[in-house]
């Protein structure tokens, strides 16, 4: 059964044109209707590892399904490869789809891809998805930014590019900043201890959010001091983000309110 139009659209993809389309953080409810209404009319979808199961069951069953997932040091195929592979899929006149867990623009590598379809002349859209981030803290109970607890969120990256220098973490090191962490999971010791370098307190609130969304999902609290032992007695695996600052002190009662209203 094709994925269903909620509302008739004056601006079906067209034949030879790419959707880069959100796919959220996991639960299939968080998907825009655009995003709906585009998986619906793909005849060829390349996704990442991180779009789910329930999502990918909205495609349509007649599009050809491409998984081109990678995670830290662990790709299906290189960015150039994928890039291309998209180019090309268009080039042969197919409504292209180009599937991405949270946002596309989000560590999601969608400027790279905007680029080079850009450069190809090939037609575009971006269909911004519910970020990782924004799913995992509404799903936890953790509240970004709070007038009493913190005046501004960062996200960044745990994850660098091969040669890179390690992040500035002492831009990053205010009580009153959250901060968010993608890919960090398999450094999260590192990252702790370099932030504590930099100056953020050993007593600081850490989230660990794993499966965000899903009904998988698993929400560990620690300190920013044994955050590196938590990952490891509990045996995090990906994918997991991290939050770390004063507002993940709420969670434990704000989170109780939440599960009162799945319970019905």
């Amino acid at each position: 059964m094709n994925a269903p139009a909620p509302f008739p659209h004056p601006y079906p993809l067209r034949h030879g044109q790419v959707s880069l389309v959100g796919a959220g953080p996991g639960d299939p409810d968080l998907l825009t209707l655009k995003a709906l209404r585009r998986l619906g009319e793909a005849d060829v979808v390349l996704y990442d590892l991180l779009v789910s199961d329930a999502v990918l069951a909205l495609v349509n069953r007649r599009a050809e399904q491409i998984c081109v997932g990678k995670r830290a040091s662990r790709h299906t195929l290189p960015q150039q490869d994928i890039n291309q592979l998209i180019v090309t899929k268009a080039q042969q006149g197919l409504r292209v789809v180009r599937l991405k867990g949270g946002d596309p623009f989000l560590f999601g590598r969608g400027g790279e891809e905007l680029e080079t379809l850009a450069a190809a002349g090939i037609a575009c859209e971006v269909i911004p998805g519910i970020s990782a981030a924004m799913g995992a803290a509404a799903a936890a109970g953790i509240p970004l930014t709070h007038r009493d607890y913190a005046q501004g969120v960062s996200f960044v990256t745990g994850h660098r590019r091969e040669g890179q220098s390690v992040l500035e973490w002492t831009g990053h090191t205010g009580a009153e900043e959250t901060l968010v962490v993608y890919m960090g999971l398999g450094e999260a010791a590192n990252i702790a201890d370099q932030l504590q370098a930099a100056g953020r307190a050993a007593a600081t609130p850490v989230a660990i959010i794993e499966n965000a969304t899903t009904a998988q999902q698993r929400v560990l609290c620690c300190e920013l001091a044994s955050l590196g032992a938590c990952v490891q007695q509990h045996a995090v695996k990906p994918p997991a983000l991290l939050i770390i600052g004063e507002v993940v002190r709420l969670q434990a009662r704000l989170q109780a309110t939440l599960a009162q209203a799945l319970a019905g």
